[in-house]
Protein backbone atom coordinates (compact mmCIF):
# COMPACT_ATOMS: atom_id res chain seq x y z
CA UNK A 1 0.00 0.00 0.00
CA UNK A 2 1.38 3.51 -0.72
CA UNK A 3 2.82 5.68 1.80
CA UNK A 4 3.84 2.78 3.96
CA UNK A 5 7.74 3.30 4.62
CA UNK A 6 7.25 5.48 7.48
CA UNK A 7 6.77 2.46 9.52
CA UNK A 8 10.47 1.44 8.54
CA UNK A 9 13.27 1.90 11.04
CA UNK A 10 15.94 4.25 10.80
CA UNK A 11 18.36 1.82 9.13
CA UNK A 12 15.72 0.40 6.31
CA UNK A 13 14.91 3.95 5.92
CA UNK A 14 18.09 4.97 5.06
CA UNK A 15 18.45 1.90 2.40
CA UNK A 16 15.36 2.81 1.06
CA UNK A 17 16.38 6.59 0.30
CA UNK A 18 20.31 5.33 -1.23
CA UNK A 19 17.61 3.15 -3.09
CA UNK A 20 15.90 5.83 -5.00
CA UNK A 21 18.89 8.10 -5.20
CA UNK A 22 20.10 5.38 -7.55
CA UNK A 23 17.49 5.01 -9.49
CA UNK A 24 16.46 8.82 -9.81
CA UNK A 25 20.40 8.63 -11.23
CA UNK A 26 20.00 5.86 -13.51
CA UNK A 27 16.82 7.29 -14.93
CA UNK A 28 19.13 10.60 -15.45
CA UNK A 29 21.57 9.19 -17.19
CA UNK A 30 19.39 7.49 -19.63
CA UNK A 31 17.33 10.25 -20.77
CA UNK A 32 20.29 12.80 -20.33
CA UNK A 33 21.97 10.73 -23.99
CA UNK A 34 18.55 11.86 -25.69
CA UNK A 35 18.67 15.87 -24.13
CA UNK A 36 14.68 14.00 -23.03
CA UNK A 37 14.57 15.87 -20.22
CA UNK A 38 10.52 16.28 -20.30
CA UNK A 39 10.13 12.53 -20.24
CA UNK A 40 12.99 12.50 -17.78
CA UNK A 41 10.40 14.57 -15.53
CA UNK A 42 7.48 12.22 -16.56
CA UNK A 43 9.25 9.10 -15.88
CA UNK A 44 10.10 10.85 -12.26
CA UNK A 45 6.39 11.23 -11.47
CA UNK A 46 5.62 7.66 -12.98
CA UNK A 47 7.96 6.38 -10.27
CA UNK A 48 6.75 8.34 -7.39
CA UNK A 49 3.18 7.45 -8.52
CA UNK A 50 3.89 4.19 -8.53
CA UNK A 51 5.34 3.96 -4.99
CA UNK A 52 3.39 6.57 -3.21
CA UNK A 53 0.52 6.95 -4.88
CA UNK A 54 -3.32 6.40 -3.86
CA UNK A 55 -5.02 3.82 -6.48
CA UNK A 56 -8.58 5.10 -4.77
CA UNK A 57 -7.98 8.95 -6.53
CA UNK A 58 -7.67 7.42 -9.77
CA UNK A 59 -11.34 7.60 -10.27
CA UNK A 60 -11.89 11.52 -9.74
CA UNK A 61 -11.67 13.59 -12.59
CA UNK A 62 -8.13 15.69 -13.00
CA UNK A 63 -6.39 13.15 -10.41
CA UNK A 64 -4.72 11.32 -13.42
CA UNK A 65 -1.68 14.03 -13.80
CA UNK A 66 -0.90 17.05 -11.90
CA UNK A 67 -0.22 18.82 -15.51
CA UNK A 68 -4.43 19.76 -15.27
CA UNK A 69 -3.97 21.72 -12.03
CA UNK A 70 -0.73 23.77 -13.55
CA UNK A 71 -2.79 24.48 -16.57
CA UNK A 72 -5.59 25.59 -14.04
CA UNK A 73 -3.27 27.79 -12.44
CA UNK A 74 -1.61 29.37 -15.37
CA UNK A 75 -5.06 30.41 -16.83
CA UNK A 76 -6.12 31.43 -13.55
CA UNK A 77 -2.89 33.69 -13.66
CA UNK A 78 -2.54 34.77 -17.16
CA UNK A 79 -6.20 36.47 -16.20
CA UNK A 80 -5.29 38.19 -13.23
CA UNK A 81 -2.11 39.37 -14.33
CA UNK A 82 -2.73 40.24 -18.41
CA UNK A 83 -5.83 38.96 -19.69
CA UNK A 84 -8.01 40.53 -17.26
CA UNK A 85 -6.86 44.35 -16.94
CA UNK A 86 -6.05 43.95 -20.74
CA UNK A 87 -9.84 43.41 -21.05
CA UNK A 88 -11.01 46.20 -18.49
CA UNK A 89 -8.78 48.66 -19.57
CA UNK A 90 -11.60 50.92 -21.26
CA UNK A 91 -14.17 49.07 -19.26
CA UNK A 92 -16.29 50.48 -16.40
CA UNK A 93 -15.94 48.41 -13.57
CA UNK A 94 -18.89 46.13 -13.16
CA UNK A 95 -20.91 46.18 -9.93
CA UNK A 96 -21.81 42.45 -9.82
CA UNK A 97 -23.55 43.09 -5.98
CA UNK A 98 -26.16 40.42 -6.89
CA UNK A 99 -23.61 37.91 -8.33
CA UNK A 100 -21.08 38.56 -5.35
CA UNK A 101 -23.94 37.59 -2.31
CA UNK A 102 -24.97 34.38 -3.99
CA UNK A 103 -21.32 33.24 -4.66
CA UNK A 104 -20.04 34.12 -1.37
CA UNK A 105 -23.57 32.53 -0.08
CA UNK A 106 -22.49 29.61 -1.69
CA UNK A 107 -19.02 29.76 -0.45
CA UNK A 108 -20.84 29.90 3.45
CA UNK A 109 -22.50 26.64 2.82
CA UNK A 110 -19.93 24.82 1.31
CA UNK A 111 -17.44 25.67 3.47
CA UNK A 112 -19.62 24.49 6.38
CA UNK A 113 -21.01 21.39 4.84
CA UNK A 114 -16.57 20.58 4.61
CA UNK A 115 -16.28 21.64 7.75
CA UNK A 116 -18.72 19.38 9.28
CA UNK A 117 -17.65 16.59 6.92
CA UNK A 118 -13.35 16.58 8.50
CA UNK A 119 -15.50 17.07 12.11
CA UNK A 120 -17.85 13.13 11.18
CA UNK A 121 -15.19 12.05 8.83
CA UNK A 122 -12.34 11.78 11.57
CA UNK A 123 -11.76 14.70 13.83
CA UNK A 124 -14.83 14.60 16.23
CA UNK A 125 -14.76 10.63 16.35
CA UNK A 126 -11.78 8.96 16.05
CA UNK A 127 -9.08 11.13 14.86
CA UNK A 128 -5.95 11.43 17.32
CA UNK A 129 -4.78 15.37 17.72
CA UNK A 130 -1.58 14.17 18.88
CA UNK A 131 -0.62 12.15 15.37
CA UNK A 132 -3.14 10.48 12.89
CA UNK A 133 -1.31 8.54 10.00
CA UNK A 134 -3.46 8.05 6.54
CA UNK A 135 -5.90 5.17 6.00
CA UNK A 136 -5.61 3.77 3.10
CA UNK A 137 -8.48 0.89 3.37
CA UNK A 138 -11.54 0.58 2.15
CA UNK A 139 -13.56 1.59 4.83
CA UNK A 140 -16.80 4.10 4.85
CA UNK A 141 -14.61 6.25 6.93
CA UNK A 142 -11.46 6.44 4.93
CA UNK A 143 -13.24 6.51 1.86
CA UNK A 144 -15.48 9.56 3.35
CA UNK A 145 -12.47 11.25 4.46
CA UNK A 146 -10.99 10.88 0.20
CA UNK A 147 -14.20 12.32 -1.12
CA UNK A 148 -14.37 14.82 1.11
CA UNK A 149 -10.28 15.54 0.30
CA UNK A 150 -11.80 15.99 -3.38
CA UNK A 151 -14.21 18.34 -2.78
CA UNK A 152 -12.46 20.26 -0.95
CA UNK A 153 -9.95 20.40 -3.84
CA UNK A 154 -12.57 21.17 -6.39
CA UNK A 155 -13.64 24.39 -3.56
CA UNK A 156 -10.19 25.69 -4.29
CA UNK A 157 -10.38 25.86 -8.08
CA UNK A 158 -14.12 27.82 -7.52
CA UNK A 159 -12.27 30.56 -5.20
CA UNK A 160 -10.47 31.47 -8.26
CA UNK A 161 -13.68 33.59 -8.78
CA UNK A 162 -12.29 35.74 -6.16
CA UNK A 163 -9.76 37.08 -7.86
CA UNK A 164 -11.87 37.31 -11.05
CA UNK A 165 -14.73 39.41 -9.14
CA UNK A 166 -11.59 42.03 -8.36
CA UNK A 167 -10.67 41.89 -12.02
CA UNK A 168 -13.82 43.31 -13.41
CA UNK A 169 -15.08 45.52 -10.79
CA UNK A 170 -11.45 46.74 -10.98
CA UNK A 171 -10.55 46.59 -7.65
CA UNK A 172 -6.62 45.92 -8.16
CA UNK A 173 -5.95 47.10 -4.58
CA UNK A 174 -6.90 44.05 -3.36
CA UNK A 175 -4.75 41.74 -5.48
CA UNK A 176 -2.09 41.56 -3.52
CA UNK A 177 0.61 39.14 -3.69
CA UNK A 178 -0.45 37.25 -0.77
CA UNK A 179 -4.40 36.82 -2.79
CA UNK A 180 -2.56 35.78 -5.83
CA UNK A 181 0.22 33.29 -3.97
CA UNK A 182 -2.72 31.73 -1.70
CA UNK A 183 -4.96 30.86 -4.59
CA UNK A 184 -1.91 30.02 -6.96
CA UNK A 185 -0.70 27.47 -4.60
CA UNK A 186 -3.47 26.22 -2.48
CA UNK A 187 -5.16 23.91 -5.86
CA UNK A 188 -1.74 22.29 -6.02
CA UNK A 189 -1.49 21.73 -2.50
CA UNK A 190 -4.72 19.68 -2.59
CA UNK A 191 -4.04 18.06 -5.78
CA UNK A 192 -1.23 15.94 -3.52
CA UNK A 193 -3.48 15.73 -0.46
CA UNK A 194 -6.08 13.85 -2.76
CA UNK A 195 -3.47 11.67 -5.03
CA UNK A 196 -1.12 10.92 -1.74
CA UNK A 197 -2.68 12.09 1.57
CA UNK A 198 -6.50 11.86 1.83
CA UNK A 199 -6.83 11.47 5.41
CA UNK A 200 -4.63 11.79 8.83
CA UNK A 201 -2.72 14.88 9.76
CA UNK A 202 -2.67 16.40 6.46
CA UNK A 203 -6.33 16.98 6.74
CA UNK A 204 -6.23 19.39 10.13
CA UNK A 205 -5.22 22.45 8.15
CA UNK A 206 -8.45 21.92 5.86
CA UNK A 207 -10.32 21.40 9.11
CA UNK A 208 -9.05 24.79 10.14
CA UNK A 209 -9.71 26.65 6.94
CA UNK A 210 -12.83 25.93 6.55
CA UNK A 211 -14.27 27.44 9.68
CA UNK A 212 -12.30 30.46 8.94
CA UNK A 213 -13.68 30.17 5.16
CA UNK A 214 -17.54 29.79 7.03
CA UNK A 215 -16.28 33.74 8.72
CA UNK A 216 -14.72 35.13 5.83
CA UNK A 217 -17.45 34.61 2.76
CA UNK A 218 -19.96 35.55 5.53
CA UNK A 219 -17.91 38.73 5.48
CA UNK A 220 -18.07 39.11 2.07
CA UNK A 221 -21.52 38.24 1.56
CA UNK A 222 -22.48 41.09 4.08
CA UNK A 223 -19.99 43.11 2.73
CA UNK A 224 -21.68 42.86 -0.46
CA UNK A 225 -24.88 43.47 -0.12
CA UNK A 226 -24.41 47.11 0.14
CA UNK A 227 -23.55 50.19 2.76
CA UNK A 228 -26.57 49.89 4.73
CA UNK A 229 -24.60 46.58 6.12
CA UNK A 230 -21.51 48.53 6.93
CA UNK A 231 -22.08 49.33 10.82
CA UNK A 232 -22.24 45.30 11.10
CA UNK A 233 -18.42 44.56 9.57
CA UNK A 234 -16.92 45.80 12.39
CA UNK A 235 -14.58 43.34 13.04
CA UNK A 236 -12.93 43.01 9.73
CA UNK A 237 -9.71 43.27 11.83
CA UNK A 238 -10.72 40.26 14.09
CA UNK A 239 -11.04 37.95 10.93
CA UNK A 240 -7.01 38.75 9.75
CA UNK A 241 -6.47 37.55 13.29
CA UNK A 242 -8.17 34.23 13.06
CA UNK A 243 -6.72 33.64 9.88
CA UNK A 244 -3.16 34.11 11.75
CA UNK A 245 -4.49 32.06 14.75
CA UNK A 246 -4.68 29.08 12.03
CA UNK A 247 -1.46 28.97 10.88
CA UNK A 248 -0.19 29.19 14.58
CA UNK A 249 -2.66 26.10 15.47
CA UNK A 250 -1.21 24.57 11.98
CA UNK A 251 2.19 24.80 13.09
CA UNK A 252 2.05 23.62 16.36
CA UNK A 253 0.32 20.36 15.34
CA UNK A 254 2.76 19.84 12.86
CA UNK A 255 5.73 19.86 14.72
CA UNK A 256 4.33 18.04 17.45
CA UNK A 257 3.77 15.26 14.81
CA UNK A 258 7.54 16.10 13.34
CA UNK A 259 9.56 15.58 15.93
CA UNK A 260 7.57 12.49 18.03
CA UNK A 261 9.15 9.72 17.72
CA UNK A 262 5.72 7.99 17.94
CA UNK A 263 4.09 9.35 15.13
CA UNK A 264 3.33 7.21 12.14
CA UNK A 265 3.21 10.13 9.98
CA UNK A 266 5.57 10.70 7.18
CA UNK A 267 8.25 13.04 8.39
CA UNK A 268 8.35 14.32 4.72
CA UNK A 269 5.16 15.16 4.45
CA UNK A 270 5.23 16.86 8.09
CA UNK A 271 8.27 18.90 7.25
CA UNK A 272 6.40 19.86 4.06
CA UNK A 273 3.12 21.09 6.00
CA UNK A 274 5.48 22.84 8.68
CA UNK A 275 7.18 24.88 5.83
CA UNK A 276 3.96 25.98 4.44
CA UNK A 277 1.89 27.10 7.50
CA UNK A 278 5.03 29.29 8.58
CA UNK A 279 4.96 30.78 5.35
CA UNK A 280 1.70 31.32 5.39
CA UNK A 281 2.16 33.09 8.65
CA UNK A 282 4.86 35.28 8.10
CA UNK A 283 3.03 36.62 5.26
CA UNK A 284 -0.43 37.17 6.74
CA UNK A 285 1.65 38.89 10.05
CA UNK A 286 2.90 41.16 7.39
CA UNK A 287 -0.11 41.98 6.15
CA UNK A 288 -1.68 42.34 9.69
CA UNK A 289 1.06 44.32 10.79
CA UNK A 290 0.96 46.57 8.02
CA UNK A 291 -3.02 47.13 7.47
CA UNK A 292 -2.78 48.06 11.41
CA UNK A 293 -0.15 50.59 11.53
CA UNK A 294 -1.34 52.33 8.24
CA UNK A 295 -4.67 52.14 10.17
CA UNK A 296 -3.05 53.78 12.58
CA UNK A 297 -1.37 56.27 10.95
CA UNK A 298 -4.54 57.44 9.66
CA UNK A 299 -6.70 57.70 12.66
CA UNK A 300 -3.84 60.07 13.98
CA UNK A 301 -3.78 61.95 10.86
CA UNK A 302 -7.39 62.51 11.60
CA UNK A 303 -7.29 63.87 15.13
CA UNK A 304 -4.10 66.11 13.73
CA UNK A 305 -7.04 67.38 11.12
CA UNK A 306 -9.58 67.90 13.73
CA UNK A 307 -7.25 69.36 15.99
CA UNK A 308 -6.52 72.22 13.54
CA UNK A 309 -9.78 72.38 12.64
CA UNK A 310 -10.92 73.19 15.92
CA UNK A 311 -8.48 75.59 16.41
CA UNK A 312 -9.22 77.56 13.11
CA UNK A 313 -12.86 77.48 14.32
CA UNK A 314 -11.94 79.03 17.58
CA UNK A 315 -9.47 81.98 15.52
CA UNK A 316 -12.61 82.32 13.48
CA UNK A 317 -14.69 83.08 16.49
CA UNK A 318 -12.25 85.56 17.91
CA UNK A 319 -11.95 87.53 14.64
CA UNK A 320 -15.83 87.28 14.86
CA UNK A 321 -16.08 88.97 18.24
CA UNK A 322 -13.37 91.88 16.82
CA UNK A 323 -15.19 92.37 13.55
CA UNK A 324 -16.65 95.92 15.04
CA UNK A 325 -12.53 97.16 14.98
CA UNK A 326 -12.12 95.94 11.35
CA UNK A 327 -13.52 98.68 9.75
CA UNK A 328 -11.89 101.42 11.08
CA UNK A 329 -8.47 99.57 10.47
CA UNK A 330 -9.80 99.24 7.31
CA UNK A 331 -10.50 102.73 6.56
CA UNK A 332 -7.49 104.09 8.33
CA UNK A 333 -5.19 101.91 5.85
CA UNK A 334 -7.36 103.53 2.82
CA UNK A 335 -6.96 106.78 4.20
CA UNK A 336 -3.20 106.28 3.95
CA UNK A 337 -2.81 104.93 0.67
CA UNK A 338 -4.53 107.64 -0.39
CA UNK A 339 -2.17 109.72 1.03
CA UNK A 340 1.23 107.57 -0.23
CA UNK A 341 -0.75 108.21 -3.79
CA UNK A 342 -0.98 111.93 -3.66
CA UNK A 343 2.78 112.01 -2.37
CA UNK A 344 3.53 110.16 -5.26
CA UNK A 345 2.32 112.09 -7.72
CA UNK A 346 3.81 115.26 -6.38
CA UNK A 347 6.98 114.01 -6.88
Amino acid sequence: MAMQYHNYNSSTRYEMVVEIANIALDEFKTHHLSRNYTGLVQRYYQLVEEDYGDPRAERFPLMEHPLFTFGLVAIYLSWVLVLGPLFMRDRKPFQLRRTLVVYNAFQVLLSGYMFYEHLMAGWLNYYNLKCQPVDYSDGPMSKRMLNLCYIYYLSKLTEFADTVFFVLRKKSSQITWLHVYHHSVTPLETWVLVKFLAGGNATFPNLLNNFVHVCMYFYYMMSAMGPEYAKFLWWKKYMTELQIAQFVLCIVHTTRALFSSQCQFSKFISTLLLINASIFFCLFMNFYMQSYRKTKAQQLEQQQKQQQQQQLTALADGNNNNSNELPKDKQQLQQEEQILAHKLKAL
